[in-house]
């Protein structure tokens, strides 16, 4: 009996071990049912990039209901500091994967965005980038890379046709011009687009002056005091937040209104910008990634962000980040699955028309560049932004030219 009982209390064993180990080696798929996907947010939250981290925290903060109530699954939001910091966001990339995380998002910044890249694609993570212009990112044949953002030729392709646009609307067109940008990754590659994109559209005016400048310089006197002597009838400008103010004081110190400021990146429709500068900040225009006022997705957006953040506008920062996190619980739930490479060729087979930004919705081609994205053109208007451009999604006709400072 002794032995009877022995092989029986074995069998049990045996079996219950057996079954443990059909769980362990259960497919995703399975296990992953009725989980939230893990997903590493990184953003500048601090240091000299940090109001704009935190704009597109508010995008990520804001995303999860409302792609709940689109039928998407849950996500479990992991939010990390790159601290402005290109070494920073490196680290704190690896510890997010070390601590679970499933899939990447971030960064904003080209260069932190390329460091996080290189991360992703070692580690075999997807990682979807929200922000991030400078092309090289998604040139390096990775296949775990991922970018819901035109790149910079991409977006000057667009400024140029939409600064037509805008000539044609005002019917006057200008003839001399400054350029004046960071000498940061994003900066210097706007820079390079510019002198291979803008030959090919026949702008009616010349760059008369080309001035860089970093980034967190806190005195730009001397570099508008050269925009100005070189007399053009508009500025032309990529900046970050903080300096994009340092540039307008000095235009109102020194009593210089160019007859246009177009905006080629972020900075000038930060709502601190609006805030801080008050009615000086009205006039400039930013070409740039935008949401569409006529998609139906963008006023639920921009009620969620109203009812949790009273005092925001929404901008590319939240509508991006938004995005990405879209990007991903769509991939997931199409995967059902949190391995990395069933979520990655989820993502490489992405087709939502149904989003917020303007352009032909979200896809990616060969490289994992969505190649129907585009541009907007908007302008800073008693502390919001109006959309002028393209003309399917305007809700306004330009101001021309701008106030002069002094009269404000």
């Amino acid at each position: 009996m002794a032995c009877v009982g022995l092989r029986l209390n074995r069998r049990r064993v045996l079996k219950g071990s057996a079954a443990a180990l059909a769980t362990v080696a259960a497919p995703a798929i399975i296990r992953a049912q009725g989980s939230a996907l893990n997903v590493g947010v990184l953003l500048p939250r601090s240091g000299f990039e940090a109001a704009i981290g935190q704009d597109c925290q508010r995008g990520a903060d804001i995303a999860p209901p409302i792609l709940k109530s689109l039928g998407l699954p849950d996500l479990n939001l992991m939010n990390s500091d790159t601290e402005s910091n290109v070494d920073t966001a490196r680290a704190r990339a690896e510890k997010l994967i070390g601590d679970g995380a499933q899939l990447l998002v971030g960064t904003f910044d080209s260069g932190q965005t390329a460091a996080v890249a290189q991360v992703a694609e070692q580690k075999g993570i997807p990682f979807v980038i929200n922000i991030a212009a400078a092309p090289q990112i998604t040139e390096q044949g990775y296949k775990f890379v991922f970018r819901n953002f035109p790149i910079a030729s991409t977006i000057l392709a667009d400024a140029f046709a939409n600064q037509k646009e805008i000539f044609s609307v005002v019917g006057d067109a200008p003839k001399t011009a400054v350029y004046m940008h960071v000498n940061d990754t994003f900066g210097t590659a706007m820079a390079k687009g510019i002198g291979a994109v803008m030959p090919k559209f026949d702008m009616p005016y010349q760059i008369v002056e080309e001035i860089s400048y970093d980034p967190q310089a806190r005195d730009l006197s001397i570099e508008v005091a050269k925009a100005k002597g070189a007399n053009p009838e508009i500025l032309i400008v990529t900046s970050r937040l903080n300096d994009s103010i340092l540039i307008t004081r000095e235009l109102v110190k020194q009593r210089w209104t160019p007859k246009a400021i177009f905006s080629l990146g972020p900075g000038w429709y930060e709502d601190q910008y609006l805030k801080v500068l008050g009615k000086l900040s009205d006039g400039p225009m930013g070409f740039n990634p935008w949401q569409d006022p006529n998609k139906k997705l963008t006023p639920v957006l921009a009620a969620a962000l109203a009812k949790a953040y009273p005092e925001i506008n929404l901008n590319t920062n939240q509508v991006f980040t938004f995005e990405a996190l879209m990007v991903a619980a769509d991939a997931y739930k199409r995967a059902g699955s949190t391995d990395s490479k069933a979520l990655a060729d989820a993502i490489r087979t992405t087709n939502i028309t149904d989003n917020v930004a303007i352009g032909g919705g979200i896809r990616f081609d060969a490289k994992g560049q969505n190649d129907v994205v585009h541009n907007g053109v908007t302008q800073n208007r008693g502390g919001k932004q109006v959309v002028l451009a393209p003309k399917a999604a305007s809700n306004a006709k330009p101001e021309w030219p701008m106030k002069p400072y002094q009269d404000r």
